[in-house]
């Protein structure tokens, strides 16, 4: 990997969340850990310099990779030609940023695995969640305090969107831990794993969108009270009032205790 970096002349950037595993242990280790199928059609994001890319090479047939740095991506073709020949014809990679992806090319991904660009790691997982459906599963390594907000309940202090939205899609739970001395440069924060496995949303009558605004809403003011922090959505406090006790919901609990389904009801009644 460095040998790589050199080659490129790279200078990573805090702007695209560049920290490279060049850990070998590491990366199988995800592999190992992200419970993959020999016939998953695996999606990497930010695969860099590709060393998970061959980790999962190693694994499954095929990887399809987003890669939003030109260089990088032009590149990783012949990293995986030069390290993983055999497994060579099963991987693809996209120049693009991951947020801007409408559709992938068939066949389509079952997991996915990736080091996720710390500075935009919900927005990414939440859109690939939304997506890509053929995605059953997936594990993921992104800043450990955005690990703890993924995995956390209802309750928690860390409770918040992207444990609820996440929570629409899937089970979720973390997966450990990575210290920093595996990434180069070394970040300043510490990572984590976080696992997931796809389920059925909750039945609702409210579309996701809907639902997600009520969840924005709620946490838009964390410390107040639902009939208040929804009442941008809901109309007056009355009105607000009126549409949580129809949901079943009490109009002075806080969002933090709500779960998705909770959400979900609330969206239904504002939307009846």
């Amino acid at each position: 990997m460095r040998s790589l970096a050199a080659e490129l002349d790279l200078r990573p950037t805090k702007q695209r969340g560049q920290n490279f595993v060049i850990d070998p242990n590491t990366v199988r280790r995800i592999v190992r850990d992200a419970g993959l199928r020999a016939d998953d059609v695996v999606l990497e994001v930010g695969p860099g310099l590709g060393s998970l890319t061959l980790a999962l090479l190693e694994t499954v047939a095929q990887v399809v990779a987003i890669e939003i740095d030109p260089v990088l991506a032009a590149r990783l073709p012949a990293t995986i030609a030069a390290h993983a020949p055999d497994q060579a014809a099963g991987f693809r990679v996209i120049e693009a940023d991951a947020m801007s992806i409408e559709a992938l090319p068939d066949p389509q991904p079952t997991a996915l695995v990736a080091n996720l660009p710390y500075n935009v790691s919900v927005p990414v997982l939440l859109h690939l969640m939304a997506l890509l459906p053929t995605v059953e599963r997936g594990l993921v390594m992104v800043q450990a305090e955005v690990a703890d907000r993924l995995v956390a309940g209802p309750g928690s202090r860390t409770y918040g969107v992207p444990s609820v939205k996440a929570a629409w899609y899937a089970d979720v739970r973390r997966a450990g831990a990575v210290g920093r001395n595996v990434f180069w440069p070394a970040p300043n924060v510490d990572s984590g794993l976080v696992a997931w496995t796809r389920r059925e949303p909750p039945e609702t009558t409210a579309t996701r969108e809907q639902v997600f605004a009520v969840v924005d809403a709620a946490f838009a003011q964390r410390r107040k009270m639902l009939r208040a922090a929804l009442r941008p959505l809901l109309g007056s406090a009355e009105e607000a009032e009126a549409t949580l006790r129809r949901a079943g919901i009490d109009p002075q609990v806080r969002g933090e205790q709500l779960r998705v389904t909770d959400f979900a009801r609330i969206a239904e009644e504002l939307h009846r």
